[in-house]
């Protein structure tokens, strides 16, 4: 994905008062995607709110999301952009899982 588009993606998610927006590049990390975009949400609505603006962006820059999990819930809603993928969470549920550490973890060669 252009890194224009992530660039409005995180603008986007700011401008809708998201919190802690971390960018990590996996693209030595894994072969489903390029990059995890991660964003916390202040309440269940703000969570469905983020994840609707980036659906929306995506879809006015000519690209359909693969998948949107979680909608309905509004805890935890993870958006496949293919070479993109968005999490948008919660804070327990952010502190819970820890994705940055996750993905932080350097594979052995």
């Amino acid at each position: 994905m252009a890194e224009q588009f992530l660039t409005k993606i995180t603008e986007a998610l700011d401008d809708k008062k998201g919190q802690q927006i971390d960018v990590i590049d996996v693209r030595n990390k894994c072969s489903f995607a390029d990059d995890i975009v991660i964003v916390t949400g202040s309440s269940n609505r703000h969570v469905k709110s983020l994840a609707m603006e980036v659906s929306m962006l995506s879809k006015k820059n000519g690209l359909i999301p693969l998948g949107v999990e979680g909608m309905d819930a509004g805890e935890w809603v993870l958006i496949d952009l293919g070479d993109t993928i968005v999490h948008v969470m919660q804070p327990k549920i952010r502190e819970f899982y820890q994705l940055e550490k996750l993905w932080a973890v350097e594979a052995d060669a």
